[in-house]
C-alpha cells in the first residue's frame, strides 16, 4: 500500500514511496515472480562466470578479464533495483528514504556509464583479436587493460557526481511518490518544487554523449570486425563469427534500445506513451542484459562452457563418491 504524500514544509523528505509500474498493478504478484526469476539467473549466472575465470589460470586474456568485470558490474546493477521491486510487487513496501533513493540513483546509473564503456572495451578486444591477431598481445597488454578499466570508471564517476549533487539539492516539498518502480532520475526530479531543468537537461546531455559516443565506436569495431570475416576463405569460420557478433550485437540492443528510448520518450513523447510503457523499458534495460550476458558472453564461449562443464562433473562425482 502507498503511504500518503507528506505535507513537511522541509525541504527535505525523509521517505519517498515508489509506485511501482503504475496502470499494471494488477500484474504485480506475476512482475515480482518474472524478476525473482531473471534476478537468481543473474546472479547465479554471473556468479558463476567471475568464479571460472578466477579460478583458471588459461582464462586470463583480455576478453575474460572484462567479461569478468562485466558480470561483477551486471550483478551491482541488477542488485540495486530488483530486490526493492520485488519487494514493491509483492508485499506492496514501497517506502525508501531520501538517502536511499540517491544512494540507488547513483549506483545505478553510474553502473550503466560503466556497463557500456566496458561493451566498447569488448568490442574493441574482439576488433583487435580478428584484424589484428599477431598483435594482439603487443596491443591489448595488462598496462592497457587496467587503463581502459579505470578510464571507463572515471568517466562514469565524473558523469555521476554532478548530477547526484544537482538533484539532492533540489527542494521536495511536495509530493513524494514517485510514479516509477526504482528511483529514476527524471520521475524524482519532476516531483522537485524548483526548476529541475538543469539536472534533467545535464543527464540527457550527458547520457547522449557517453552512449552515443560507445555506439559509434562500437558499430566502428563490428564494421571491421565483418570486412575481416568475410575476407576468411573458410565458410565455417565465417559462420562462427559471424554468429558469435550476431549474439553480442543482439545484447547490446536489447541494452541501449530501452535505455535510450526511455530517456527521449520521457523528454519529448511523455504525453503520447502511456508511463507504465515508459516505466517497463526504464525497468528492462537494467534487468535483462544482466541475465543474458552471462548466457551470450559465457556460456556461448567454448573455453569458459569446458570449464563450467568439468567443474559440473567434479561435483557430480564428488558427491556420488560421498554417499557410495
Amino acid at each position: 500500500m502507498l503511504g500518503p504524500p507528506y505535507n513537511h514544509t522541509v525541504e527535505t523528505p525523509a521517505t519517498f514511496f515508489l509506485v511501482g509500474i503504475p496502470g499494471l498493478q494488477s500484474s504485480h504478484l506475476w512482475l515480482a515472480v518474472s524478476l525473482s526469476a531473471m534476478y537468481t539467473t543473474a546472479l547465479v549466472g554471473n556468479s558463476i562466470i567471475m568464479m571460472v575465470i578466477c579460478m583458471d589460470s588459461t582464462l586470463q586474456e583480455p576478453m575474460f578479464c572484462f567479461l569478468c568485470i562485466l558480470a561483477a558490474v551486471d550483478i551491482i546493477m541488477a542488485s540495486s533495483v530488483v530486490p526493492k521491486m520485488v519487494s514493491i510487487f509483492s508485499s506492496g513496501h514501497s517506502s525508501i528514504s531520501f538517502q536511499a533513493c540517491f544512494t540507488q540513483m547513483y549506483f545505478v546509473h553510474a553502473a550503466t556509464a560503466v556497463e557500456t564503456g566496458l561493451l566498447l572495451a569488448m568490442a574493441f578486444d574482439r576488433c583487435v583479436a580478428i584484424c589484428k591477431p599477431l598483435h594482439y598481445k603487443s596491443i591489448l597488454t595488462p598496462r592497457v587493460m587496467l587503463g581502459m578499466s579505470v578510464a571507463i570508471t572515471i568517466r562514469a564517476v565524473i558523469f555521476m557526481t554532478p548530477l547526484s549533487w544537482m538533484i539532492s539539492h533540489l527542494p521536495f516539498c511536495g509530493s513524494h511518490v514517485v510514479p516509477h518502480s526504482y528511483c529514476e532520475h527524471m520521475a524524482v526530479a519532476k516531483l522537485a518544487c524548483a526548476d529541475p531543468m538543469a539536472s534533467c537537461l545535464y543527464s540527457l546531455i550527458g547520457s547522449s554523449i557517453i552512449v552515443g559516443s560507445d555506439v559509434f565506436l562500437i558499430s566502428a569495431s563490428y564494421i571491421l570486425i565483418l570486412r575481416a570475416v568475410f575476407g576468411l576463405s573458410s565458410k565455417n569460420a565465417q559462420w562462427k563469427a559471424l554468429s558469435t557478433c550476431g549474439s553480442h550485437v543482439g545484447v547490446m540492443a536489447l541494452y541501449y534500445l530501452p535505455g535510450m528510448v526511455s530517456i527521449y520518450v520521457a523528454w519529448l513523447g511523455q504525453d503520447s506513451v502511456p508511463l507504465y510503457t515508459q516505466v517497463l523499458l526504464a525497468d528492462l534495460y537494467l534487468v535483462i542484459p544482466p541475465t543474458l550476458n552471462p548466457i551470450i558472453y559465457g556460456l556461448r564461449t567454448k573455453q569458459i562452457r569446458k570449464r563450467i562443464w568439468s567443474l559440473l562433473i567434479c561435483c557430480v562425482l564428488e558427491h556420488t563418491c560421498e554417499c557410495s
